[in-house]
């Protein structure tokens, strides 16, 4: 029997009586006081999430950012120091490797933050594609079990987080980060997010997580403050229509048929991997969109669902996330379909075991951003 990997933080989950689950290889909690509780914390005040399983590889010395260049979509060579930026990885045939949020720490130093399930898969797409690259070759070290990295999302997350740290958190603007000290740890303070609140990301070392963590529910409790697990952070990233690898984005995925050509930057300098399927993609156009839809009746369309077209006689696309929406109190869905079906207020049917249940194409994100 294989063992589940732990991070910093998973007897702080045990002791908080956190109803744990496998999540990727990961024994994460996936609810605490329950999603609804959680996601309407998040909405309305303030959650923090456990997300310590994220990789972390560092880019450092010389030749550092013609290498992130080379490897990414997006153009690092934008970025000034401290500032972020979300981006992929992609393969030879233009699929997405993996999603990830760029770090600029130095002039020939970055930090890349992927996705737990692929960083060992992403660590080894590095080392192949620097075998091939033709400037000068950076460090790569992929740091992942040095950090313990907390999310801390809401609306009160900067007065919360600001009791624990000197540093003016106001100062912060949105994709950019900081280095200071919280509860006494050193860190690295990013204000990024995936729930559409306002928030900011710790990056602490491993062994002070658990002290952060609980820094955090002892002085944001009386306001509201609730820890948070996997349930109520895929129903918050869906309620955006932000996409998740192994759902909306894989190895097949182009950025260009998820919405992603603002991070695919094909007139940047240099080339990157992927670039020549990408910008063939662009001169034909995708054949199939990334949608939302909303329920008009009852059934919540789960990932690999058929989707029908009106008649109900033929599949045009499948479900790639769906849930029950807290904030809205309906169904919603994300599907890749035809191109010609990603028109707003067209109807659909959804296969959900033996029945059809009727939905809308509607406006993303399904909330409104705050």
């Amino acid at each position: 029997m294989t063992m589940l990997k732990k991070t910093p933080l998973n007897e702080e989950h045990k002791r908080l009586n956190a109803r744990m689950v496998d999540f990727g290889g990961w024994e994460l909690p996936v609810q605490y006081s329950g999603l609804t509780q959680e996601h309407q914390a998040v909405r309305t005040a303030c959650g923090i999430f456990d997300v310590s399983h994220m990789g972390e590889i560092r880019v450092l010395g010389t030749g550092a950012l013609e290498f992130v260049n080379f490897v990414t979509t997006n153009d690092a060579s934008t970025l000034a120091i401290h500032q972020a930026q979300y981006s992929a990885f992609c393969n030879e045939a233009g699929g997405i490797v993996d999603d990830l949020v760029v770090y600029r720490l130095g002039i020939d130093h970055f930090l890349l933050v992927v996705n737990a399930s692929n960083t060992d898969k992403d660590f080894d797409h590095l080392n192949h594609a620097l075998s091939k690259f033709q400037g000068q070759r950076p460090n790569l070290t992929n740091e992942s079990k040095d950090f313990a990295q907390i999310a801390v999302q809401g609306p009160l997350s900067q007065m919360i987080l600001q009791k624990l740290t000197d540093t003016p958190l106001e100062e912060i603007k949105t994709y950019w980060c900081a280095e200071g000290v919280v509860s006494g740890v050193k860190a690295i303070i990013a204000r990024t997010g995936y729930t559409g609140e306002d928030g900011f990301e710790l990056y602490v070392p491993a062994d002070s997580g658990a002290r952060v963590w609980n820094a955090l529910l002892e002085i944001g409790g009386p306001h509201g403050l609730l820890p948070c697990g996997l349930g109520a952070r895929d129903t918050l990233r869906l309620e955006m229509k932000y996409a998740l690898y192994g759902h909306e984005l894989n190895d097949e995925t182009n950025p260009l048929e998820v919405g992603l050509g603002w991070i695919t930057k094909l007139g940047k300098s240099g080339t990157f991997i992927g670039k020549d399927k990408i910008s063939a993609l662009k001169l034909t156009g995708p054949k199939r969109a990334l949608i939302g839809i909303v329920s008009l009746g009852r059934g919540i369309p789960r990932q690999g669902y058929d989707v029908f077209d009106s008649s109900r006689e033929r599949i045009i696309g499948k479900i790639t996330s769906g849930t029950q929406s807290p904030t809205l109190k309906k169904a919603i869905g994300v599907a890749f379909v035809e191109k010609t079906h990603e028109k707003i207020g067209t109807r659909l049917w959804v296969r959900i075991r033996e029945d059809f249940h009727e939905f809308e194409v509607c406006k993303t994100p399904f909330i409104e951003k705050k």
